[in-house]
């Protein structure tokens, strides 16, 4: 991660790959109850989605905060569960 933003959770992550990803876990019918906003209720898509958010900040703030709480750990054990197995991926990757 990079040392200029260590506490933003979307800091290397495109607009593009939240969009997909929220699509992959909610689908359309999904997101569009969660985030009311047309471009994911009539003929979405992620070509369409991406320009309309890019042109309107609230709601790209909502799906970056939607995104950002499905991906956070619900408890401290999961985040530490995470931690662990982030450090054991580099113990690893040292030793060879």
């Amino acid at each position: 991660m990079n040392k200029d933003q260590p506490n933003n959770p979307l800091h290397g992550i495109t607009l593009e790959a939240i969009v997909t990803s929220l699509q992959e876990q909610y689908g359309w019918d999904g997101l569009a109850g969660k985030i009311n906003v047309n471009c994911f209720k009539n003929d979405p898509s992620v070509k369409s989605s991406l320009k309309f958010l890019r042109k309107t900040p609230w709601a790209r703030s909502q799906v970056e905060d939607l995104y950002v709480s499905s991906r956070t750990p619900t408890s401290p054990w999961d985040k530490a569960a995470e931690q662990f197995k982030a450090s054991n991926k580099l113990e690893n990757s040292e030793d060879k």
